[in-house]
């Protein structure tokens, strides 16, 4: 499907579906989600590009991702999507400025996407063009990035508190959960500085390539707050990264401490247990030549001997500070 945006008074506004090959002259911004070679072709004829197919979008080289054909600026950038569930994944997004108008082609549904269309339903600029819709929707993607990086934020934070707590509490709660949660948190890290990453590239791109073309000031002047801005939320994404990993490695210890103690208690036990045992083998041989079985208080000797012999380890240990 496909989404026309025309200027109308001061906003813009999105036209109706209708037939591909009519698309209007006047149109803004030209929006492909799961496009359609008959969508494709009717856009290329009216912008004068070739869209690039969802293979082409899924190229890593920068050479296939920033590149300019034919007049018209071509940039690919990974976007964020389904942030907010358990399952959140990338999807890769192309931004085509061909004269002063933006084409924009995606086979998901980011949510800056659908600010930026709200927003401009509301206002507009006077005389907006393909360049102040693309220099809204990197503004919406940066602000997305950095609420994700704050909620993220957050709840590492929490998972950190879960960790170090005192023990009493953290025992009522599955290790399993924890290391479960840190895991998220560091697939969903690595996605968003994948992201920033990508648009600090299409920022950069964007920067190189308007020295030939006539911008206004406040647009470069936003160009240079988002690179600014990238290069924060990128150092940020790393900060929590190795934070997620300190998470990481101290629930691990955490998790081995728990598993030395159960071992050291089996330990215990066993040595306590022995010298009992030692004794108890011995007095249940039966054989016919032993002095002891004749006794007649030789059994209460042996029960005393044998907890003798198992309280005076556990003495010890405990004197050690073993236990």
């Amino acid at each position: 499907m496909f989404s026309v945006f025309v200027p109308f008074d001061s906003t813009l506004k999105k036209l109706p579906a209708t037939d591909p090959a009519a698309l209007p002259d006047n149109a803004v911004w030209i929006d492909l989600l799961n496009p359609t070679m008959q969508e494709d072709r009717a856009v290329e004829r009216l912008a004068g590009i070739a869209v690039p197919t969802r293979e082409d979008m899924q190229e890593i080289e920068i050479s296939s991702r920033l590149y300019i054909e034919n007049g018209a600026r071509f940039m690919t950038a990974t976007l964020m999507c389904q942030s907010d569930t358990d399952m959140p994944r990338t999807t890769a997004v192309t931004f085509i400025l061909a004269g002063h108008r933006l084409v924009t082609v995606r086979y998901d549904e980011p949510k800056p996407f659908a600010l930026v269309e709200h927003k401009l339903a509301r206002s507009c600029p006077p005389g907006i063009s393909g360049e102040m819709v693309l220099m809204e929707l990197l503004d919406a993607v940066i602000d997305r990035c950095a609420d994700i990086l704050e909620r993220a934020g957050a709840e590492v934070d929490q998972v950190s508190h879960d960790i170090f707590e005192p023990e009493s509490e953290r025992q009522a709660k599955q290790y399993a959960q924890i290391l479960i949660a840190i895991g998220r948190k560091g697939d969903l890290v690595s996605k968003i500085r994948e992201s920033l990453v990508s648009i600090g590239r299409v920022v950069t791109f964007l920067s190189a390539v308007v020295e030939g073309v006539k911008w206004s000031k406040d647009m470069r002047e936003q160009l240079k707050t988002m690179q600014r801005d990238v290069g924060s939320l990128t150092d940020h994404a790393s900060y929590l990264s190795n934070k997620i990993t300190f998470a990481l490695d101290a629930m691990l210890g955490v998790v081995n401490l728990q598993q030395n103690n159960i071992i050291k208690l089996f330990s215990v036990m066993a040595v306590v247990l022995m010298p009992p045992t030692l004794i108890a083998s011995i007095y249940g041989m039966n054989f016919r030549m032993m002095p002891e079985l004749e006794w007649p208080h030789g059994y209460p000797m042996a029960l005393v001997m044998m907890l003798m012999a198992a309280v005076l380890p556990y003495l010890l240990f405990k004197w050690k500070k073993w236990l």
